[in-house]
């Protein structure tokens, strides 16, 4: 038996294969789909993802794989578990498009063309927003008239709920409970962090879409929503919607690059380098402060993505704003990247634990069926 997960973005798709005792079997990267002399659409993409499986002898044949998960960005607040993918949840993914209208869609063309091309294959829906069906009213209700929440569903969904939820899991493994109380800080591109209670996410940094929060690669985070309008009035909506989207946060405060790596080689010689890593770093450190009032204190701190699990500079920048909390960095084993870095003994433990939200969703899937 082999699971099958499926990542489809708006131009690429990511998969991986995993056996029923969740070892990674394989995986790929497709990009650039739909675009001119590429691959057309997400079926041929799939196609090319299970012809290469099999070019690999991952599998002798494609029967061998009984369940196909799927990550699906939005599941509003249906959804806080995964699904089999029957008709009626594939409208349900369809009718949620006006919440997230740049990622499920393609969620759902990979699901289509997995149905077509699997055919005997379980659909398994892992929600991004599911992890954070948890947050009480307080946590998720924005101070608008109640009405817009009613009926325009515009409300706190968290997003990245499937690494945060592997996070907690593995920090539990580790500390038992002295996890209890947790921050998972998912730092990457795009960068969100959680308040994990007993296993249960009390509250998060990213809210109705993934643009509120912490700044991040070229989404300004959080900001004075006046600034907002008074770009929409200047720019107009589309283009004010791609410039708090597309075109700040690390690369709009540079105006060079939105990738951490290209910051921290150059910031001894450029200004605005060191600038935009202070202004991430001090972000990243309020919202882990403000969250041990959600937890009523704090055991441990965990970090992931691209940036939390790679860089030692910025999980010390992170913690230097931290002591008063308890929060110690051994500097040589967060030099070295070691899974847990904090001081021996130290009140508020510090973990570095690599992001796998495939084998998580792989997981998920298997506990599904």
């Amino acid at each position: 038996m082999k699971i099958l997960v499926i990542n489809a973005g708006s131009s690429s798709l990511k998969y991986e294969l995993f056996n029923k005792k969740l070892d990674s079997l394989g995986d790929g990267y497709i990009e650039r789909i739909g675009q001119k002399g590429q691959i057309p659409n997400h079926e041929k993409a799939v196609k090319q993802a299970l012809e290469s499986i099999q070019k690999k002898g991952l599998v002798t044949s494609l029967v061998e794989i009984k369940a196909v998960g799927h990550r699906v960005v939005h599941g509003g607040e249906k959804y806080s578990a995964p699904v089999r993918i029957t008709p009626s949840v594939q409208k349900e993914i369809q009718k949620l498009c006006k919440l997230a209208p740049l990622h499920n869609p393609p969620n759902l063309a990979g699901i289509k063309a997995c149905k077509k091309l699997l055919p005997k294959a379980t659909q398994v829906a892992i929600f991004d927003t599911a992890f954070h069906q948890t947050l009480p009213k307080k946590a998720f209700i924005y101070a608008l008239p109640y009405d817009l929440y009613k009926k325009e569903g515009i409300r706190r969904y968290g997003f990245h709920g499937t690494s945060h939820l592997y996070l907690s899991k593995v920090a539990k493994k580790l500390l038992g409970r002295k996890a209890d109380r947790l921050v998972t800080c998912h730092l990457g591109n795009g960068s969100s962090l959680a308040a994990v209670k007993n296993g249960k996410s009390i509250d998060t940094t990213m809210g109705f879409t993934p643009l509120e929060g912490v700044p991040m690669g070229t989404r300004s985070g959080d900001i004075d929503p006046a600034i907002a309008v008074k770009l929409s009035q200047k720019l107009g909506p589309e283009k004010a919607d791609n410039l708090l989207n597309k075109q700040s946060g690390l690369l709009g405060l540079t105006g060079k690059s939105s990738d951490m790596r290209d910051l921290l080689v150059t910031r001894k010689s450029n200004k605005k380098s060191q600038l935009a890593i202070d202004i991430f770093c001090y972000k990243v450190a309020q919202k882990i402060a403000a969250f041990t009032a959600s937890l009523q204190g704090l055991d441990a701190i965990a970090f992931t993505g691209g940036i939390g699990e790679n860089s030692g500079y910025i999980r010390a920048q992170i913690c230097q704003y931290l002591p008063h909390l308890g929060v110690k960095v051994d500097a040589t084993k967060n030099r070295k990247n070691t899974t847990i870095f904090s001081v021996k003994g130290s009140k508020v433990s510090l973990l570095n634990i690599p992001a796998d939200e495939e084998k998580e969703i792989a997981s998920q899937t298997l506990k599904l069926l």
